[in-house]
């Protein structure tokens, strides 16, 4: 039996426009905090952008972890792990 429980959030954590980061959370706010403290960045374009900028966005509803974590496998297998 699948738990229904919707309390799972999809997210893109974002620096300017470029997605630096694709996930899953139950707390988009500490999500948020801990990339940005992560202290790590990326390269775009040969300049160097850091997640310290970034925020998240959320990506659909709220919704089961089981769900969540498919979207998740998906993601990642079509982007790349981040």
């Amino acid at each position: 039996m699948s738990n229904s429980i919707r309390d799972t959030y999809k997210y893109h954590f974002k620096v300017g426009n470029r997605i630096v980061h694709r996930g899953i959370t139950n707390d988009l706010q500490a999500s948020e905090s801990r990339h940005r403290t992560s202290g790590n960045s990326d390269t775009q374009g040969g300049k160097r952008i850091y997640w310290k900028d970034g925020h998240i966005v959320q990506i659909g509803n709220i919704t089961t972890r089981e769900a969540a974590l498919a979207w998740e496998r998906e993601q990642h297998e079509r982007y790349g792990g981040f």
